[in-house]
């Protein structure tokens, strides 16, 4: 389905968890947004910061961010008709569903709204971001292995860690997941570290920018407790949205949103009660 039939007003919208931290922000969501806006030159450029605990902090600085319902109200009033909205998550998790509920909320309102995925949405997103990040930290030596460390979630979507891990394994790749809050934990990271006679790590971050959780909870708190268990650490504090492969991710799955329109279940339901096969 063309997204640009009957085109006379369209927007793209760049939906951003966040960050306070300016130095990040450069290297990933200003970055992405330059290509985003580049590569969509028949539509508007928009961006969007999600957290309303980010915009209320950089509120108090003078800088004020629309937030997701914000900015799809503002479009709905001058006339756009034709949105393409494209996150620049890592998960499927509580900010993803967030941003999906405010999405569907202006469905009636626009006559195509589309909503892109985060980068690891289907199998190929994990085969392709162990490619990426082993291709960014070239020839480790055997004793030396990649943690990355996410953020972690209480939602479902915490499944996400542990099959990243474990296609990493299967792969037989020195790629190790960890995350700050939630499973798997700083603890379990070490326990398989030392079931492959790891002794030697680097530590990156499974998150888009790199911000107080790179900066204090894996540069302080993961360092210090893995060198206590004897660890000999590095840091690669970057966030993956300053990796240019990942940036490309994002750009092509918002693309892809161009000529496809994202599944309602809903209707597939409805044809399959029409007497529609399904396929099991």
């Amino acid at each position: 389905m063309n997204f640009y039939k009957n085109l006379k007003k369209g927007a793209v919208v760049a939906a951003h968890f966040g960050t306070t931290h300016e130095d990040t922000k450069e290297k990933t969501i200003d970055v992405i947004n330059k290509k985003l806006k580049s590569e969509f030159q028949k539509l508007d450029f928009f961006e969007v910061y999600t957290s309303r605990i980010i915009n209320r902090i950089l509120s108090k600085k003078g800088i004020n961010n629309l937030n997701t319902s914000q900015i799809l109200e503002k479009l709905y009033k001058e006339g756009y008709q034709h949105v393409i909205v494209q996150p620049t998550y890592i998960i499927n998790g509580t900010e993803m569903e967030a941003l999906k509920r405010e999405v569907e909320m202006f469905n009636d309102k626009f006559e195509d709204i589309r909503l892109g995925t985060p980068l690891l949405s289907n199998v190929d997103d994990y085969f392709n971001l162990i490619d990426i990040v082993e291709k960014d930290i070239p020839n480790l030596e055997e004793d030396k292995a990649i943690v990355l460390i996410g953020h972690g979630t209480n939602h479902p979507a915490f499944s996400v860690y542990p099959t990243l891990a474990y296609i990493a394994r299967d792969l037989n790749k020195p790629i190790y997941v960890g995350t700050i809050d939630g499973y798997p934990t700083v603890d379990n990271v070490i326990k398989e570290l030392k079931r492959d006679k790891k002794t030697k790590l680097v530590l990156m971050p499974l998150l888009f920018v790199a911000g107080d959780h790179a900066k204090n909870d894996i540069a302080e708190d993961w360092k210090n407790t893995l060198e206590e268990n004897g660890f000999k650490v590095e840091l690669n504090l970057k966030g993956l949205g300053e990796i240019e492969a990942i940036q490309e991710i994002y750009v092509e799955k918002a693309k892809i949103l161009e000529n496809t329109q994202p599944e309602d279940i809903l209707l597939k339901k409805a044809e399959y009660a029409k007497g529609k096969k399904a396929c099991h």
